[in-house]
């Protein structure tokens, strides 16, 4: 996995996993897997793998059995898009919009725009 020197790995660890999520990859109740195992797939240290899983844990997309290993949670799907959502709407929006406003681009062509996107 290449990791982008902008941002923490284990939060780059929690975000990849927060993809496989909405992509189906990982479904509910799903095991994923091991710390040691995703580490050795990746390519970092444990600890940073327990990071990003702690995390996930903390915000409720995934749970812990002890002894057996990290389960999707049954509402993983629904929590990640509405955490991507808020940091959407918490540090990309204005930066986005004030784009929009200096290349002048209409409300008309940014509808047009994510329309034909959606239709693909």
């Amino acid at each position: 996995m290449e990791f982008k020197n902008n941002k923490a790995i284990y939060i780059q660890i929690s975000d990849t996993l927060c993809d496989s999520i909405l992509s189906g990859k990982y479904l509910p109740g799903n095991r994923i897997p091991s710390v040691r195992e995703y580490a050795a797939e990746v390519e970092v240290n444990a600890n940073t793998v327990m990071r990003a899983y702690d995390s996930l844990e903390q915000q409720g997309i995934i749970y812990n059995k002890r002894g057996i290993g990290f389960f999707i949670s049954d509402n993983a799907s629904a929590l990640v898009k509405e955490l991507r959502r808020k940091e959407f709407f918490d540090d990309e929006i204005e930066y986005f919009f004030n784009r929009l406003h200096s290349l002048e681009i209409t409300p008309e062509e940014l509808k047009t725009l994510y329309i034909n996107h959606c239709n693909k």
